[in-house]
């Protein structure tokens, strides 16, 4: 599968929030969400930051030449590490390996302690990041319990 990740420049921006409609709609199996007046789910409430602020890192996905998905990455300097603040592929190229592979391209483009949560109702993200991090960092991780969501923590480079 001939995919690429890259930082999202600004005349981009309009595809990563038409594609927050789909994950949007996905994430309405463990939320109650709902669609506006106008039919669309309403804004990502921090989506302008990817732009504006120092920490904030928006990355496209394209497989084949086709989007596929998108990963926003932030940091957050009082904690010093870095969080998957939203992470998204598409359904069909879900299951291939695509997701596993983006997702440790994105651990290795940003060196430094991770922090990744998932929602206590998101059962498939739980396994699906357990087993990326185990992977990843050759079982050197925490996993945590927080406020009812699963948290796993590494460093990377793993120490």
């Amino acid at each position: 599968m001939d995919y690429n990740v890259k930082l999202a420049d600004v005349s981009e921006k309009i595809i990563v929030e038409n594609l927050l409609q789909y994950y949007f709609y996905d994430f309405t199996e463990f939320n109650s969400a709902k669609v506006n007046e106008q039919g669309r789910f309403n804004d990502y409430p921090y989506f302008e930051n990817y732009w504006t602020e120092e920490g904030r890192f928006p990355y496209l996905v394209k497989v084949n030449g086709e989007y596929a998905g998108f990963v926003l990455v932030r940091y957050d300097a009082p904690g010093d590490y870095f969080s998957i603040a939203e992470f998204f592929i598409m359904k069909k190229f879900r299951r291939s390996g695509l997701g596993k592979n983006i997702a440790q391209d994105i651990f290795r483009l940003h060196k430094g302690k991770w922090e990744v949560l998932q929602i206590e109702k998101n059962i498939s993200a739980q396994v699906f990041w357990k087993k990326v991090i185990r992977e990843f960092t050759a079982g050197h991780f925490i996993e945590r319990e927080e406020n009812g969501n699963r948290v796993q923590e590494f460093q990377n480079p793993a120490i």
